[in-house]
């Protein structure tokens, strides 16, 4: 049958171009992608491909989790207003 590639970690763990050509060739068997290596945008080249399952990134969509990342926000703000540091500094 042949690898199947999951990727649900980072777009930038696999290149586009070359897991494309794997398909095409038959060296991968299929794909399920659910981040992409230039996201937002979906390489075009999956989407004639009948062996690549593509959803838009879902790895935080559970209510426990996007509740957690509203809190994290709040507990932010709080912390900036009383003047402590942030819970999650963004660093430039």
């Amino acid at each position: 049958m042949g690898a199947v590639i999951v990727n649900a970690a980072r777009g930038s763990l696999v290149d586009d171009e070359a897991l494309i050509a794997a398909l095409r060739a038959g060296r991968v068997a299929a794909a399920g992608l659910d981040v992409y290596e230039a996201e937002p945008h979906v390489n075009a080249g999956y989407r004639t491909l009948p062996n690549t399952f593509l959803l838009p990134h879902l790895g935080t969509a559970t209510i426990e989790t996007r509740t957690r990342m509203g809190m994290v926000a709040l507990d932010n703000l709080d912390a900036h207003f009383a003047h402590r540091p942030l819970l999650t500094p963004v660093l430039q």
